[in-house]
């Protein structure tokens, strides 16, 4: 059986750096980072299972983070070692697992909000900070199974940028996201049954730019909360008028937080020193 095979976006030269998206979005979000990275870094941003251009999940089984990071495997070969993974929301989760399995490839991470929900439950059971996404994945179930796609993504988007936030999305957009909202039950699946434990994050020993926006909600403030207590080089940027979406909705700084962060490490081993 032939591999499937993900899409992705390149650009620049230099040393390695893999993008990874959020949920109800496309390696499109990272656009302007690649350019802003471009001159100094050979960047590329993948799609994940069933997003932009990627294949969607060709399995009866449910879907894991190991999944989707076995997926993007070509293109952190391509990358090269040690390369830099950048993430939002799930794909901050995708990068997380992707680093654990083979750190020595990985020379730093920057994240923001990981959505490692499994970790919350690990710490205590519900009722717990997870409440929050999970009555929001349940209501979205609910009204994909009465077959309202939109009502559906209007759920998913409430809870992670606020009531009424569907309603103002532009239309075209609006299209796409509830297109890529059915799979929200198996973004679930991933998130809530990773089995590994919080303390296995503490043999991480690399730089990790863990930003957060004080606008976000409780569940990626939890799990922001136990991991940047575990992460053993972590420096955590917050954003004050951000919320779970600021590589979207201030993409500028956010992006030139990750720009600053890569210009703050050590040159990979046999690069040359690079200016910025």
């Amino acid at each position: 059986m032939t591999s499937p095979e993900p899409f992705f976006r390149e650009s620049g030269s230099g040393p390695g750096v893999v993008c990874t998206h959020s949920n109800a979005s496309t390696s499109s979000q990272w656009t302007a980072l690649m350019e802003r990275l471009g001159p100094h870094f050979h960047v590329l941003a993948v799609d994940s299972y069933g997003a932009g251009k990627s294949p969607e999940w060709p399995s009866d089984r449910v879907i894991t983070l190991r999944d989707e990071v076995a997926l993007i495997e070509p293109v952190l070969a391509k990358a090269g070692t040690p390369l830099v993974l950048v993430g939002h929301s799930y794909g901050a989760a995708v990068a997380l697992i992707a680093a654990l399995d083979r750190p020595a490839r990985v020379r730093a991470l920057a994240l923001y909000e990981p959505t490692l929900f499994a970790v919350i439950d690990g710490e205590g059971p519900p009722p717990n900070d997870a409440d929050g996404i999970r009555d929001a994945v349940a209501a979205s179930a609910a009204a994909l199974d009465a077959g309202d796609r939109d009502g559906a993504a209007e759920h998913f988007i409430d809870y992670w940028m606020g009531s009424g936030s569907w309603r103002k999305t532009p239309e075209k957009r609006q299209a796409a996201i509830a297109a890529s909202g059915v799979n929200v039950r198996r973004w679930k699946h991933a998130l809530f049954t990773e089995p590994t434990p919080l303390a296995a994050f503490a043999a991480l020993d690399v730089p990790v730019l863990y930003m957060t926006g004080a606008r976000s909600t409780a569940s990626a403030r939890a799990v922001a909360r136990l991991l940047c207590a575990t992460l053993p080089r972590v420096e955590r940027v917050e954003f004050a008028d951000a919320g779970h979406m600021g590589p979207i909705t201030h993409a500028g700084r956010v992006n030139e937080a990750i720009a600053q962060f890569l210009a703050r490490l050590p040159a990979p081993p046999g690069a040359n020193s690079i200016r910025r």
